[in-house]
């Protein structure tokens, strides 16, 4: 007689699935999304977290990194919100805001003036009454901190852009997370961007310094036929967080999505977008920058994938890397047999700053059409010592000279999203990265 098979979990896995039983039924949502809910989180009870053997998550593992969950985040104590609210790193930018605090999203906290042409709703209105809205992009089955997601989530934002609006200002969708004690927030937003629309977005997410809180978060972005995005992201989460981020976008023909990420905090983040160029003459960029110190680690994995002829992709990724913290850039472009005529270009350029330092390059191409540009490249050193000497010979302190270096390294990557008042805000933190950075160094 043979014995089954026995499932063997973490503590944090049995964690989650006592969690789940606990929170199940006063999550958002009817009978068919617990019915998703449910299929999700049976995935996520099959698999388990994403570890090393699994090649998108190699450089990851999340099942021994994790070693405790905390429970999902309630409403978030007024003091400590605000504290979260005002230390706002883009404090000089007009924008529009939607306030999601501890996965709730809250209107009274928003400002939507400037924004003709958008509409908010709460994620739990969607899925009370229009579901399907919810997911349409990915399976469940692609990724299990995703399946997770689809499991817990417990609020966020459906935004949709109407066909032909411009908004004046961009619209920044704010995570808070305010806690005195370890908190986990499961969010989700959908956006929908109508055809000939133009908007500019940011996703921000900042919570309580010195909490080890918890974010797995997903965004699914849908752009109509001629439409242009600008999406910036920006992760500034306490030292102390875990960020787990995926984003989803779909583009249609003739539409344009410049995304620009920049991190700078979080103990353990990891970022994963999956990108299908789905129209004719669709555009996708990609730019990213990554400033990591102390033993902090960042993980970004990008999939981008050509449906379509005559599609282009363009990335860049600069990360800075100081003290023992580590980093990782995977990035893959697909070109499938009907997408002819895709020009595709990935590069990832990293600056170690310390001998500890450590960061891993690992793109790939998937090539099945015959008529393509396509290319990938990655780089990784030290500051140029010449141009080190170049600035010191003129009277720079050491220190000085390799901040304006580091920050004209990072600057190409902001400044390719090609927005000069959210450049000039995203700068402000490279600044004041360098500055904490240069506290520590000599002159």
């Amino acid at each position: 007689m043979t014995a089954a098979p026995r499932t063997l979990r973490t503590k944090a896995e049995e964690a989650l699935v006592v969690d789940y039983a606990g929170v199940r039924d006063r999550l958002p949502g009817g009978a068919p999304t617990r019915e998703r809910r449910d299929a999700a989180f049976s995935l996520f009870e099959r698999l388990g977290l994403p570890h090393r053997r699994i090649e998108a998550w190699k450089y990851t593992d999340l099942r021994s990194l994790t070693r405790s969950i905390a429970p999902l985040a309630g409403d978030a104590p007024p003091d400590l919100l605000a504290a979260v609210a005002d230390d706002d790193p883009i404090a000089g930018l007009d924008r529009a805001q939607i306030v999601v605090a501890n996965g709730t999203y809250r209107p009274e906290l928003s400002d939507l003036a400037g924004t003709e042409g958008v509409t908010v709703e709460s994620l739990a209105e969607v899925l009370a009454g229009a579901p399907d809205r919810v997911g349409r992009l990915f399976s469940d089955a692609d990724d299990t901190v995703m399946a997770l997601n689809t499991a817990m989530m417990q609020g966020g934002v459906a935004v949709t852009v109407a066909a032909e609006a411009k908004p004046a200002r961009p619209i920044e969708i704010v995570h808070l997370t305010a806690a005195d004690a370890p908190v986990s927030a499961a969010t989700r937003n959908v956006v929908e961007i109508g055809a000939n629309a133009s908007v500019r977005m940011v996703e921000s997410h900042r919570g309580s310094a010195g909490v080890a809180y918890q974010v797995n978060t997903l965004s699914e972005l849908d752009i109509g036929r001629g439409a242009r995005v600008l999406w910036t992201r920006l992760q500034t989460e306490s030292e102390t967080a875990q960020h787990l981020a995926s984003f989803v976008a779909r583009l249609a023909d003739d539409a344009t999505l410049d995304h620009l990420s920049v991190n700078r905090g979080a103990g353990l983040a990891r970022w994963q977008g999956f990108v299908t160029i789905d129209g004719r003459r669709a555009k996708a960029g990609f730019y990213g920058a990554t400033m990591l110190a102390g033993s902090e680690h960042v993980d970004t994995m990008l999939v981008v994938k050509h449906t379509a002829p005559d599609s282009v992709s363009n990335e860049l990724f600069k990360n800075v890397v100081d003290g023992k913290a580590t980093g990782a850039f995977q990035g893959m472009i697909a070109v499938e047999k009907q997408a002819q005529k895709t020009d595709a270009k990935m590069m990832t350029r990293t600056l170690l700053l310390s001998d500890e330092a450590q960061f891993a390059s690992k793109p790939e191409l998937e090539i099945f059409a015959d008529d393509v540009r396509c290319g990938h490249g990655a780089t990784a050193g030290n500051i140029d010592p010449t141009m080190l000497f170049y600035l010191m010979a003129r009277g720079l302190p050491r220190a000085e000279a390799e901040r304006l270096l580091i920050e004209a390294f990072l600057d190409d990557a902001i400044d390719a999203a090609g927005d000069e008042a959210i450049g000039e805000a995203l700068r402000g933190i490279v600044s004041g990265w360098l500055a904490r950075r240069g506290g520590d160094s000599h002159a």
